[in-house]
């Protein structure tokens, strides 16, 4: 497969003509919302086996193969071209598909209420093949050790039907925000963390969850050593059921970072522990903040290259975001951003007849445009360029996989580059 980058009068038509594919392959492949007006900076990905490269000014087949870490003569041998022929601009190669490894990707998906729409089971289902995790968010964790359990409709039938580790979610909310009190009380308080464990014990039984997933966040500082002893209370138990313990961790980039949302989270012991970890490498730019990329790669990489000191990269799952964010300008302290799914993005992009553009320091596309109230907005999203980025950076790190959050906002692309680029790990 291959990313294109729409330019100026460009149609599916003539792109396809380019690729030798058909404008219908593409636009049902990215399931194009705009096929008939496509806007300048979009991306698609081109559904072919490998890929095609254009000779730039001052290209050579040894330069391009070194490119794509192929021989520059197995590379002339698969063009039928001599392995001295000069290559004019613009010249196209055909470069075959590079050899897949094997990862791991979760999805969480969050029923909002008391029921799942259908929306919402639909793409948990559209997303089942490209998992090896589906986690419904979330188990709450009650003051006496109980359980409040999400809606889960179909979600059982759905792993099982695609093969995913059923992931149980369990996090320390109260009226939907982090209790460093419920927090501080199942992790101290000897008999109603044995309830607790029981409880969570039973329930996966009666759902058949294979992966235990504790989201503890704003724990109190003075609690990382009772988190850490927890947790190796509950690998011992949950190991004689043969069942995954995983953790979801704060992004830190050092053991010593401070604050409620860091302190309590032990890098360290969470690798010695669990069987991985799933660090939440998202929400810098987030609804209540400013303007800015959700998950900008540099700080990305700086909180993975920290983690992989820390925990072996086998165990580190990085987070990602399927969404983006339309900030209103200025930004007004107080106020929120509305959250679209990329596939809105394009639309709102081409309504307002703006390019879209592409930060190459944060890896992130990003438009601005004007409201009919005259208002200023200031758009940043995810599409196949950000995307194929943090999987390249999963590469060069070694880490075991990536965590969405969350599903129900559309994201085809993404799925047709993790085939692309990857085997997905299936565990059952």
């Amino acid at each position: 497969m291959q990313i294109h980058v729409v330019a100026s009068n460009e149609t599916l038509s003539s792109i396809a003509q380019a690729y030798g594919t058909t404008a219908q392959s593409i636009a049902e492949s990215n399931r194009v919302p705009n096929p008939d007006r496509l806007v300048i900076g979009q991306t698609l990905v081109i559904p072919i086996t490998g890929r095609f490269y254009f000779v730039k000014t001052g290209d050579t087949l040894w330069s391009i193969s070194r490119k794509f870490g192929i021989s520059y003569e197995e590379l002339a041998r698969i063009n039928g071209i001599p392995v001295n022929q000069p290559l004019s601009s613009g010249y196209r190669l055909y470069i075959p598909p590079m050899p897949k490894t094997e990862r791991e990707f979760n999805g969480y998906v969050e029923p909002l209420g008391t029921s799942v729409t259908q929306a919402l089971e639909n793409s948990a289902v559209e997303a089942a093949p490209y998992l090896t995790y589906l986690a419904p968010f979330s188990f709450q964790a009650q003051r006496d050790g109980s359980l409040k359990a999400p809606p889960l409709n179909n979600f059982e039938s759905i792993a099982r039907n695609n093969r995913n580790v059923l992931m149980m979610v369990i996090n320390n909310q109260e009226n939907g925000q982090f209790s460093d009190e419920l927090g501080r009380i199942l992790l101290t308080n000897p008999a109603i963390q044995a309830a607790f464990l029981n409880n969570v014990v039973r329930t996966a039984k009666q759902y058949g969850f294979r992966d235990i997933h504790f989201d503890f966040e704003y724990l109190r500082p003075a609690d990382k050593e009772a988190y850490n002893q927890f947790l190796r209370t509950a690998k011992a138990r949950f190991s004689q059921e043969g069942w995954l313990l995983s953790t979801a961790l704060a992004p830190k980039t050092s053991a010593a970072q401070k604050g409620k949302w860091y302190e309590a989270h032990d890098y360290k012991a969470h690798g010695q522990i669990v069987d991985f970890v799933i660090i939440m490498t998202y929400e810098w730019g987030y609804s209540g903040g400013p303007a800015q990329a959700v998950s900008p790669i540099g700080p990305v990489r700086k909180v993975l290259e920290y983690a992989i000191t820390e925990i072996p990269p086998s165990k580190i799952i990085m987070g990602q975001n399927l969404y983006g964010y339309d900030w209103t300008l200025p930004f007004v302290q107080g106020s929120q951003a509305k959250a679209l799914s990329p596939q809105a993005a394009i639309l709102l992009a081409g309504r307002n007849n703006v390019p879209i553009e592409y930060s190459k320091t944060a890896q992130a596309p990003h438009f601005s445009y004007t409201d009919t109230q005259g208002k200023k907005h200031e758009v940043w999203f995810e599409d196949a360029r950000s995307i194929q980025a943090k999987f390249d950076l999963m590469k060069t790190l070694g880490l075991r996989g990536m965590s969405y959050w969350k599903l129900g906002l559309p994201f085809p692309q993404n799925w047709l580059l993790i085939s692309d680029n990857f085997n997905v790990r299936k565990r059952s």
